[in-house]
């Protein structure tokens, strides 16, 4: 079977093969994973530097279950709640909002998107993946994986 390029289908590939990650490799692959993605995480932070509570929303999240393997970034909708439209994640380029409360037929304010994680997560891509692959072929080889 040929190797997957996509890392999620690489991680559930891994997981039909092993039928589920022993903890000593969950646990000795998650900081690795963690360090290769730092990079993005704070570059999604600089690009949202003009908000003053999304950077501080912005989350890194490793997971190996079976239905949602991979590494995620995530904005906590508890502390940024404006997070998600301003990211534009619908696809538009902008979105509405009423004006301080007002609810009238004319008191919408139309505001463009300010992307933040998309554009860090397509420019530090190649860079967190190439430094993936190497921590979890290191990891599998001091576990003694072949």
């Amino acid at each position: 079977m040929a190797e997957p390029t996509d890392p999620t289908q690489a991680i559930r590939q891994l997981n039909r093969e092993l039928g589920k990650f022993p903890a000593e490799l969950r646990k000795a692959m998650r900081p690795a994973l963690k360090t290769a993605a730092e990079p993005i995480v704070a570059d999604a932070k600089l690009r949202a530097a003009w908000s003053a509570r999304i950077p501080r929303a912005i989350t890194l999240s490793i997971r190996f279950a079976r239905r949602d393997p991979g590494v995620s970034l995530r904005v906590r909708s508890a502390v940024a709640p404006h997070g998600r439209p301003y990211e534009g994640i619908t696809g538009a380029t902008s979105f509405r909002h009423p004006l301080f409360g007002r609810r009238g037929a004319r008191d919408w304010q139309v505001q463009k998107t300010r992307p933040y994680l998309a554009p860090a997560v397509e420019a530090g891509q190649s860079g967190a993946l190439a430094a993936a692959v190497a921590a979890i072929d290191k990891t599998a080889r001091d576990l003694g994986f072949r």
